[in-house]
């Protein structure tokens, strides 16, 4: 880690303890390497004779010393050749990017383990989230393995299935009344980073330029399980926009780096019940103009980010990359969801289902040619959202234990 450049003034600041936000004006950091020097160490070859997972890129993570990293195992999922939705579509080569297969099922755990792993560097004893979903859960279970306290201040209609993950790996989740303006979770994150100092860990990289590293390495490894043959298409799921905001980071390290020739196309997928970031990409507007989205509705709920605080990183790489966005309704993404489970096998939340609907949207629209090669990532597992998967699943049926029961079925 060299720097921690402001996105917002163009500020550098040193490395420093403690330091979220830029101290100049208050605006969202990221962190520089030497990517330079780093090339000299870093390569196709010497990456090859690695072992997998988040931590084989130590060096383009902002972790100084490796005593200091907490992990569970996070990284190292496959990419899966889906030739039987992609013949479906009508696509030549679709691949899946399996993130239910992390330790908590979804990506918030490359996330997490980064973020975790600099809190402890930074000898914190207290870390603390405003997050209902995949980014708590993860964040409880890598305070747990560093043995440091976790608060998650959740919304009051939290889903219990989820707010019962989060305590099980013994956090303290609060849930927080809503309020007409404003997100009241987060401010309470906010309150007990200054107030208390604890480290502040939410789903979105707007409060914290360290953990959202950690989703760079899904680029990093698509590059490599591919034969450093990019994709022409990444499609991506999107709430805050934090997880494209690193993705998009990671191919583009690769590209200046010489690893990769060029970056793909990257597409983000919301729901139509909120989209903030699809609707800017589509009427072309700047990021200072994008407005909190009114009564925000999907059974998506990992897609719930009425304003999307890394807005700013997510348009930036969509226009970038000559990539796109789409919305899709719930009734589209539910199709998607058993169309995965069904075709490919792989069982997914709504939220991690809801890209295939839009790439089936941008393939019939000609967006996408049915020649590209195309890397559909897959968040987080269906067993993070039971209730949806019942609604939509087959009911059971049920015989008699005989013989002549199994006939009648049949």
């Amino acid at each position: 880690m060299l720097a921690l450049r402001c996105l917002k003034c163009g500020h550098e600041h040193p490395p420093k303890k403690g330091l979220y936000v830029c101290e100049k004006c208050g605006g969202k950091i990221e962190v520089v390497y030497d990517y330079g020097g780093i090339s000299k160490k870093v390569t196709r070859k010497s990456l090859e004779k690695r072992d997998g997972g988040v931590w084989k890129y130590q060096e383009l993570l902002p972790i100084a010393e490796r005593k200091n990293i907490v992990s569970l195992g996070e990284g190292g999922t496959p990419v899966i050749r889906a030739e039987n939705i992609g013949k479906e579509i009508g696509l030549k080569t679709l691949y899946l990017k399996d993130e239910t297969r992390n330790p908590t099922s979804s990506f918030k755990d490359r996330m997490m383990s980064v973020g975790v792993s600099k809190a402890v560097e930074f000898g914190a004893k207290v870390v603390v989230t405003a997050s209902s979903g995949n980014a708590a859960v993860a964040l409880a279970a890598y305070a747990a393995k560093a043995g440091l306290k976790c608060y998650a201040f959740v919304p009051a209609k939290a889903p219990e299935s989820k707010v019962a993950q989060i305590s099980m790996h013994g956090a303290k989740v609060v849930k927080v009344l809503g309020k007409e303006k404003g997100d009241p979770t987060y401010e309470l994150m906010l309150a007990g980073w200054k107030k208390f100092g604890w480290s502040p860990l939410p789903s979105a990289g707007a409060f914290n330029p360290y953990h959202w590293e950690g989703a760079k390495t899904i680029s990093y490894e698509v590059c490599e399980q591919l034969k450093w043959k990019v994709p022409d298409w990444v499609v991506i799921t999107v709430g805050a926009g934090t997880l494209l905001s690193g993705c998009a980071k990671g191919y583009f390290e690769f590209e200046q780096m010489g690893l990769v020739e060029k970056v793909p196309k990257i597409v983000a997928v919301q729901a139509t019940g909120c989209a903030p970031i699809a609707k800017a990409v589509r009427e072309n507007i700047p990021v200072e103009k994008i407005e909190t989205w009114p009564n925000p509705q999907t059974i998506a709920g990992g897609l719930v980010d009425p304003f999307p605080w890394d807005a700013d990183t997510a348009l930036n790489a969509i226009r970038k990359s000559g990539g796109t966005a789409i919305a899709v309704t719930d009734d589209e993404i539910l199709e998607a969801e058993k169309k995965l489970a069904r075709r490919e096998g792989v069982f997914a939340e709504p939220s991690g289902a809801a890209g295939l609907a839009g790439l089936e949207k941008l393939v019939a629209e000609g967006i996408i040619d049915k020649s590209d090669i195309v890397v559909l990532q897959v968040t987080g597992g269906g067993l993070k959202d039971t209730k949806t998967a019942l609604k939509i699943s087959d009911k059971p049926i049920v015989i008699s234990p005989d013989v002549k029961s199994i006939e009648r079925l049949l």
